[in-house]
């Protein structure tokens, strides 16, 4: 059998003031014409590296395609997501005939004029295919699930985790639902379920971490092949936006949608012990000051989360510290290039007068100035990512001021891992960690931290979901109504 491989994807932010261009895809490290599969680990090869080695293991024919995987930022331009899908769809027109289609994307990339790049995509393929090719898509849990995908697609499977530590997993489990699919053993059908919620879940919590392991029980049962919770991208204004709940069936349509619903309602019966719950910044600054455990108190900036769409150079936080007087934290990671290189021009060591932060608009806040000094210059700064890949950080300092290490760097980045900071040479024997992160941090700094708390100050991914404008969503939403089923 032949198989297909390709991968592109990005999360789009509509509120995000920055547009996602040519260089965010094509200049980046997650960029390979067609051997991604080839490349070091990182979270956009990963499912290609899965898939290249076990259809190769069973016999088979691989074709690859691009690798293209843009940080979250706001709409991508029309012209540039045009080229992608059509190295794409080139790629696939010389292939053909292929038994098997498999993609890696995010679910929730929108272009000017496209709002769902990832259906339209599917749309094209299926044109080019025909109906008897299996097409398969690996997607985050903070995608939009659409008609286009459903229609066009054999097989879709989401992240179960979140923190992202399962995309190898699901990309076993796709490989393998396509491999079955294709020899005639299942006839999957696929069920979505429209929880009409906007809402924030870390699986880490209960009662989400029973339900996703409860929710995993009913694969391989009773003609049950997959379960998704697809908890959809809120900071998104477009029809689809929302959570829904997703069951492929083996051929029984009615079998699939009937548990949809019935965990979709599960779902919406724990609502409110499910709401995330923050930290002021004036308690968060106390708690520091509390802090003698030994072990830093891990705060994260999920505002400014990069892997959300948001500049990452917010300094309300960091201004917060400053006046406060509090010190031996460190914070990371602000993305400010032009700070960055002044501090490798100035050299290790180097004491002058800084600002930064504060650029990209006014979600970001207003910038610092501040006597700094340059403890570190790394180029480039490394740090381990999703799925323990690798995720660099480019061109990066590390600076001291007034008792507070800050890194800085010159890639858009959330802050993963401790060693985004152990790999400057900073102590993590702190008060208190700040990370520019919403979650995808929590596995990595739950064992060193003496708590973890998050704060929601103004940014561009604040989490108040009754404070986001959605006109384009027509169907009513919870918390924006109280009952979106009445």
């Amino acid at each position: 059998m032949k198989y297909f491989i390709a991968t592109l994807g990005t999360e789009t932010n509509t509120f995000s003031p920055i547009p996602t261009g040519r260089t965010a895809f094509m200049g980046a490290r997650d960029w390979f014409r067609t051997d991604g599969s080839l490349q070091a680990t990182t979270a956009a090869t990963l499912p290609l590296r899965t898939w290249r080695a076990r259809a190769q293991a069973d016999g088979h024919e691989v074709v690859e395609s691009i690798c293209a995987f843009a940080q979250p930022a706001g709409l991508t331009l029309r012209a540039v997501y045009e080229e992608l899908r059509e190295m794409i769809l080139d790629d696939l027109r010389r292939a053909m005939p292929v038994d098997v289609v498999l993609l890696s994307m995010h679910g929730a990339m929108i272009a000017v004029d496209y709002d769902d790049c990832e259906g339209d995509l599917l749309a094209h393929i299926r044109a080019i295919t025909g109906p008897r090719t299996v097409i398969g898509a690996e997607l985050d849990l903070h995608c939009h699930l659409t008609e286009a995908m459903r229609e066009n697609a054999s097989l879709i499977i989401t992240y179960k985790e979140y923190p992202h530590d399962d995309i190898v997993e699901r990309a076993q489990e796709l490989y393998d639902l396509a491999t079955r699919t294709t020899r005639g053993e299942i006839h999957p059908v696929i069920a979505y379920y429209d929880c009409r919620m906007l809402a924030i879940w870390r699986t880490p919590y209960e009662p989400v971490r029973s339900f996703v392991d409860r929710m995993q029980t009913y694969e391989g049962h009773d003609g049950i092949l997959s379960v998704s919770f697809a908890h959809g991208f809120p900071w998104a204004d477009i029809p689809d936006v929302g959570a829904k709940m997703m069951v492929i069936a083996d051929g029984d349509e009615a079998a699939a949608a009937a548990l949809a619903r019935r965990l979709g309602r599960e779902i919406w019966d724990m609502r409110d012990s499910t709401v995330a719950s923050y930290v002021s910044l004036p308690d968060a600054i106390g708690m520091i000051r509390d802090n003698d455990s030994g072990k830093p108190i891990v705060i994260a900036d999920v505002s400014d989360n990069a892997g959300g769409g948001a500049p990452s150079d917010n300094t309300i936080i960091l201004r917060a510290l400053l006046d406060a007087g509090v010190d031996n934290v460190a914070v990371g990671c602000i993305w400010d290039p032009a700070a960055v290189a002044l501090c490798i021009e100035a050299g290790e060591g180097a004491t002058f007068d800084l600002r930064l932060g504060g650029k990209c608009g006014v979600t970001s806040g207003n910038p610092i100035d501040m006597c700094v000094t340059v403890r570190r210059c790394i180029r480039p700064l490394l740090q381990t990512g999703l799925s323990n890949g690798q995720a660099t950080l480019g061109d990066s300092v590390w600076l001291h001021t007034a008792g507070i290490d800050i890194v800085v760097t010159s890639n858009r980045q959330q802050t993963f891992a401790p060693d985004a900071f152990t790999n400057c040479g900073i102590s993590l024997d702190k008060a208190a960690l700040v990370v520019k992160s919403a979650q995808h941090f929590y596995n990595a700094f739950a064992a060193i931290a003496e708590r973890i708390i998050f704060v929601a100050v103004p940014g561009c991914v604040m989490p108040d979901m009754n404070g986001l404008s959605l006109p384009r969503r027509t169907i009513p939403m919870w918390p924006h109504v109280e009952d979106p089923f009445a």
